[in-house]
């Protein structure tokens, strides 16, 4: 399983800030120009009421990543200010704020728990949110990074395959399921969330190395020593990794339900269609399934999924590569559920709300196009629409 081979948000940064892209993009070019030329024959209106009831309108001020394509360093943006995000968020007309538990770096955004805050955290940023955004009426959700977080890595390279390499690298072991059982539990029970992102359910990419740890997960998953790596089929390997992602996600699950059944658990993938992930356990209990992958037809193939499960699309986040206007003008089978992400600005927020408002959005490119569109879908005004 290549995750990393196609959509990840490392390749976005890069594409947005003009470093190279390592990774091949296979984008279906020819799918995004029809519904383009869709859109332009349809009048630029959002479609009033048909997404506001009930609707996810979800955004995320993004704290993962930093200038070229790496994770931020712990502490950056330490002195977010909670009232300035939930005022943006409210500007923007979310109604699901998605922030942050533990950031790719591995330090968490709230104070008081075992898991490190952020260094010079300013203030109780995601219990300040869950306070703040509860009061507007909003949901508030939290994010976990499971396959990659640089603390931990550095703390047990033995069961990482890369440290550092801002890619899926952790060995889904029983310790790190412990540790993900506490962060989970503390975050939902000091700070109030609603819920949390997961993200990079992946085992680590590229061809397994079996490390030490990976060898006894064999033995506890097939009940016999682990015969060698040349003894391991093609097919042997991919359930191996099934088997890795299902432990890992029942022990997710059963975290977040335990300390709060009415919790939200909420699965970002960007393939999945992956043979790791179509029709897996996780796909059957999620409360929230997103295809992060700019093509909405990506969720061909995605297999079974739970009747409680809701399917969210990706439409702001990867710059050029996603086409807002199109896809929510022109919803793709049948979601009406989106959400966006953008790295943070000036003073860890994106460009102000009016000034999206004020511009037409062709006169935006890439993710302030994508921003400037969902922006006023959320808020139902026509897409010609301008602040005076």
């Amino acid at each position: 399983m290549k995750m990393n081979s196609k959509f990840s948000r490392r390749s976005m940064i890069q594409g947005l800030l003009g470093f190279p892209v390592a990774y091949a993009t296979g984008f279906a070019q020819s799918h995004f120009a029809g519904l383009a030329e869709a859109a332009a024959s349809t009048p630029l209106r959002a479609i009033a009421s048909q997404h506001r009831d009930g609707r996810i309108q979800a955004f995320c001020i993004d704290f993962n990543w930093t200038q070229g394509g790496v994770f931020a360093a712990p502490g950056q943006w330490a002195d977010a200010d909670p009232a300035a995000h939930v005022d943006w968020y409210s500007a923007a007309g979310v109604n699901t704020i998605q922030t942050f538990c533990v950031s790719c770096n591995g330090y968490a955004w709230y104070q008081g728990g075992k898991i490190p805050a952020q260094p010079g955290l300013k203030h109780n940023f995601l219990k300040e949110v869950c306070e703040r955004g509860h009061g507007r009426g909003q949901k508030v959700m939290g994010y976990f990074c499971i396959g990659a977080n640089s603390r931990w890595e550095k703390l047990h390279p033995e069961e990482s395959y890369a440290p550092g390499s801002h890619q899926p690298n952790i060995v889904f072991t029983e310790r790190y399921l412990d540790y993900l059982d506490r962060a989970i539990t503390e975050a939902l029970r000091l700070t109030g969330i609603d819920g949390f992102m997961i993200d990079w359910l992946w085992t680590p990419s590229g061809a397994l190395q079996w490390l030490d740890c990976e060898k006894e997960m064999y033995r506890q998953f097939y009940g016999k020593a682990f015969p060698g790596k040349q003894k391991v089929s093609a097919e042997e390997e991919l359930d191996f990794r099934r088997r890795s992602i299902d432990r890992c996600w029942t022990r997710i699950h059963l975290a977040a339900k335990r300390e709060n059944p009415q919790s939200i658990v909420w699965l970002s993938c960007n393939n999945p269609s992956d043979s790791t992930i179509a029709s897996s356990t996780p796909f059957r209990q999620v409360d929230w399934l997103m295809n992060e992958n700019p093509d909405p037809h990506t969720w061909q193939g995605r297999g079974e999924v739970g009747r409680q499960v809701r399917l969210i699309q990706c439409v702001v986040g990867w710059g050029a590569k996603d086409d807002a206007p199109a896809i929510l003008q022109h919803p793709s089978l049948g979601i009406k559920d989106f959400y966006g992400f953008s790295m943070p600005g000036k003073n860890s927020l994106p460009l102000p709300v009016e000034t999206y408002l004020k511009r037409p959005i062709g006169s935006f490119e890439g993710n302030d196009k994508n921003i400037a569109t969902v922006i006023r879908y959320f808020k139902d005004l026509p897409f010609d629409f301008l602040a005076r």
